[in-house]
């Protein structure tokens, strides 16, 4: 029977679950999956689903099969969704997907694309099914899937099974003949398979009547199906024309299906119809008799177990037949299901649907429980979401749990309605003070004042008051009078575009920021588990190495990674790392920086660490570029960077390595471009060691386009910043550059930089200089690259497109980037070729080997 099943995918009995196998359609099929995307687009009850699974099954192709539903409209409930199919053929590789989330902006796409070549086999053929792809429309959702769906990658086949047209960008897939389309014509059966269907069935009809029956239906499966059942009760054949059959749906299944099943099951199936995906292990948990689910099973093809999903399929008339009776459940019934389902989900990783389930049921304590495992930076998505629902909450949430007061305003300070927020914040304070103590009212009281504190924090960018302090210390007050602890990712801190949050070149305004550091840093770390333990020394050595004070620096970052590490404080660590890596560059110790590359590279496997890929790839990206190997940049790092796709918070850091990539890649005009893109709130030019570095990169460009009197003049103005505190390290870390550059301005009368500065600057500059180079010919030595390696993902298949004779305007057409993009891909392949030209180019690269080992990597991220 089970073998019957994998070669079939139309019933022949729903009483048996043996299926009629289709040649006609595995053949058309088998066809279609030569192209890369394939449409099977038809109304309800065409049995879409059976044929591609049983082709599929037939086939032994590795299929990634992902049900849709209208929740799949948000995008982290979508990535969820994707996780959970990819994990159906490769665990690890899901588990690596969920850490990257839904890939909205460049650095995600790429490390999406990066994760699926990585577990590829070039030898087996993938398809990608995405059911009921009529769902979709939210532009985000859809924009990935578009853009994943233009990537060539070999083997691969993406099958869209839709009542309608999909709502995507086809015309590329049409103009190069990629393109398959399985309709309603199709799909029906013909007059011999209806035959071959009612024969199986052990159902024999005259040939007139049969005639009768095929024109009446047109051959829509699924009225077959429910005239078979009906034809076995002895009706007759006339009633079922097709008119008849769509405007009696619900009564042939309440005839043919429900009426013959126990009223247990009638309820239980019922009960199933309240959620959307039926996994094995959730059904057992909400049938009240394991009985139930055999005899679910022996409905037949109306309900299956589908081994791609993992879980059991419902017909969709089913589905809706069953909804319609809900009502028999008791709202009591009906919020045991929810809440059940929701704490599967959380317990499974499926935290957008958990949240649906628990907002069902009303378990709105538990709800909030849920979200306080998410990292403490949400995406916008979520928030909002969250927000959504916590508005239409119950008022008495508000006062049966503390936590919801708290998440709100958390809520609105990720949305940046910091004065909304702050608002709600002493509103609430002002309530629950007036209140009898309790430890309800203590809980309240602390997250609200800490919330304050951190407001105060931010701020005190632009405000330049520091007078956050009391907000830290009465937060902590009432923690301490509470029994509540805080755990989880919330607990974890997340450090903005540097740890220093200081914009201003008064001394009296750094002692204040510097003592108020000091103070709030055991009160924050005491009420909320061990966050931002180590940052008030983290802070201490990032002043003293962009002061140069070498020994300090040091001195504060050990202690600050020592605090880090005891209490998981990882961005902490990551940022000590960092300096530490500057700190050994300038005295060019390539020992210890092998040991600091090894510690950043075991950050990977954190998987509490929610922001390690992007300040991963940030560091060592500025490592790469800085020891002369920009080609080992994360490929994210190297692209034009959108507002949209920043971090909110890194956005200083990632766009300050962008331009010291364009710069290694004597891109000039890219990099000052790239120095005036408008950012987020917090960019580089909102901290004063941001100002710094920002103006010392200009001075670069304008240096090396050969502007030397601008170039002295930026160096001017940078000077000038520096001057208060003495901040001459980003100076001196730009090397022989900087030497030289500090020596050309000795020679000018009109520089208004002291002499005695400018020959400090040459001389440890130059040193420095030196320093950079023993390290990098020391890690290129141990870590020799290849030419394939040297050149990124999207080089080597913009290389193959170049040797099959494409344009650069093909090209671009080929994928969803931009001319620009490919054009400055072709820029960097020829430089790293030493090519003249795309002759040049294609010969260099057959000599060496490189298009032989590029023909299997065509996918241009």
């Amino acid at each position: 029977m089970q073998e019957q099943f994998f070669h079939s995918n139309v019933p022949i009995s729903p009483d048996t679950g043996i299926y009629l196998k289709r040649s006609r359609m595995h053949q058309l099929l088998e066809q279609a999956v030569q192209n890369p995307l394939v449409m099977v687009v038809a109304g309800a009850g065409y049995g879409k689903t059976h044929v591609v699974y049983s082709f599929a099954q037939t086939q032994g192709y590795r299929t990634v099969w992902m049900q849709l539903s209208a929740r799949d409209n948000n995008p982290e409930r979508f990535w969820e969704n994707f996780v959970q199919a990819v994990a159906c053929i490769n665990k690890e590789r899901a588990a690596q997907l969920e850490i990257i989330g839904f890939p909205e902006t460049n650095r995600q796409f790429d490390w999406f694309i990066s994760s699926i070549q990585a577990s590829r086999n070039p030898h087996k053929k993938y398809l990608f099914v995405y059911d009921d792809f009529h769902l979709l429309h939210e532009k985000a959702v859809l924009g990935f899937l578009e853009r994943f769906f233009n990537i060539p990658f070999p083997n691969n086949t993406f099958v869209l099974i839709s009542r309608t047209k999909p709502a995507i960008n086809t015309v590329n897939f049409f103009a190069r003949r990629l393109l398959t389309q399985i309709t309603e014509v199709d799909l029906r059966f013909n007059l011999q398979e209806m035959l071959d269907y009612f024969q199986l069935h052990g159902i024999t009809l005259p040939s007139r009547a049969a005639m009768d029956l095929y024109y009446d239906t047109e051959g829509w499966i699924f009225a077959l199906q429910l005239a078979g059942l009906s034809l076995k009760q002895g009706n007759r054949v006339a009633d079922y024309g097709r008119s008849f059959m769509r405007s009696n749906m619900f009564i042939l299944i309440e005839e043919g299906i429900f009426s013959a099943i126990s009223q247990d099951l009638q309820k239980y199936l019922i009960s199933l119809s309240l959620i959307e995906h039926w996994p094995l292990a959730l059904l057992m948990k909400l049938a009240p008799d394991q009985n139930l689910i055999q005899e679910m099973e022996r409905i037949g093809s109306f309900i299956r177990y589908d081994i791609y999903l993992n879980a059991y399929r419902i017909h969709h008339l089913l589905l809706q037949y069953l909804s319609r009776h809900q009502q028999r459940l008791t709202e009591e019934e009906k919020q045991a299901v929810y809440v059940k389902a929701a704490r599967w989900c959380a317990a499974n990783n499926l935290k957008m649907d958990a949240i649906s389930y628990y907002q069902k049921a009303q378990a709105y304590t538990e709800l909030i429980q849920l979200v306080y495992t998410f990292p403490l930076a949400l995406s916008d998505h979520i928030a909002e979401f969250l927000i959504h629902i916590l508005n239409r909450a119950p008022s008495e949430v508000y006062r049966q749990n503390a936590s919801a007061y708290i998440l709100y305003t958390r809520l609105l300070f990720t949305l940046g309605r910091f004065e909304e927020g702050a608002q709600k914040l002493w509103g609430i304070i002002q309530h629950f003070e007036a209140l009898p103590p309790s430890q309800f009212n203590y809980r309240v009281l602390y997250g609200c004042y800490n919330n304050l504190g951190f407001v105060g924090l931010i701020s005190s960018l632009y405000t330049h008051r520091y007078d956050f302090v009391p907000y830290f210390e009465k937060g902590h007050y009432y923690y301490t009078l509470s029994t509540y602890e805080l755990d989880g990712p919330v607990t974890i801190m997340t450090l903005g575009s540097y740890a220093c949050w200081f914009d201003s070149t008064e001394k009296a305004d750094l002692d204040q920021y510097l003592q108020a550091i000091d103070t709030i840093v055991p009160y924050i770390s005491s009420s909320m588990n061990g966050c931002t333990y180590g940052m008030d020394d983290l802070i201490r050595s990032e002043l003293a190495y962009f002061k140069g004070d070498i020994p300090n620096a040091e001195r504060f970052v050990y202690q600050a990674l020592y605090k880090a590490q005891n209490r998981k404080q990882y961005e902490i660590e990551t940022r000590a790392i960092f300096y530490l890596l500057r700190i050994h560059i300038y005295r060019g110790n390539y020992g210890a920086i092998q040991q600091l590359l090894k510690r950043l590279e075991a950050q990977r496997s954190i998987r509490e660490y929610m922001n390690r890929y992007t300040l991963l790839d940030i560091v060592n990206g500025w490592f790469y570029i800085q020891i002369g190997q920009s080609a080992r940049t994360a490929p994210w790092l190297t692209e034009d960077l959108k507002e949209g796709e920043l971090h909110s918070l890194l956005y200083g850091i990632e766009i300050l390595v962008q331009v010291k990539y364009y710069l290694a890649e004597k891109n000039y005009s890219r990099a000052l471009d790239a120095l005036y893109t408008q950012g987020s709130s917090y960019g580089p030019e909102c901290f004063l060691f941001g100002k710094l570095e920002k103006a010392i990169l200009e001075v670069m460009c304008r240096y090396h386009t050969g502007a030397q009197v601008e170039a002295i003049r930026a160096l001017e103005r940078a000077y000038r910043l520096a001057l208060p505190f003495a901040l001459d390290m980003p100076f001196i870390e730009q090397g022989m550059d900087m030497g030289l550059l500090a020596g050309a301005a000795l020679k000018v009368s009109w520089c208004s930089i002291p002499r005695d500065w400018l020959e400090h600057i040459r001389r440890h500059a130059s040193t420095y200089g030196k320093q950079l180079m023993v390290v990098a010919a020391q890690y290129q030595q141990a870590n020799p690259l290849p030419l394939l390696e040297a050149l990124s993902p999207r080089e080597q298949a913009v290389l193959f497109s170049l040797s099959q004779g494409l344009t650069r305007e093909q090209i671009a057409q080929d994928t969803v980037l931009s001319i620009n993009t490919i054009k400055n891909t072709i820029s960097c392949l020829y430089r790293k070729l030493g090519a003249m030209n795309r002759a040049d180019a294609i010969r260099i690269a057959l000599t060496t080997g490189l298009l032989q080992d590029t023909d299997s990597a065509r996918c241009i991220p």
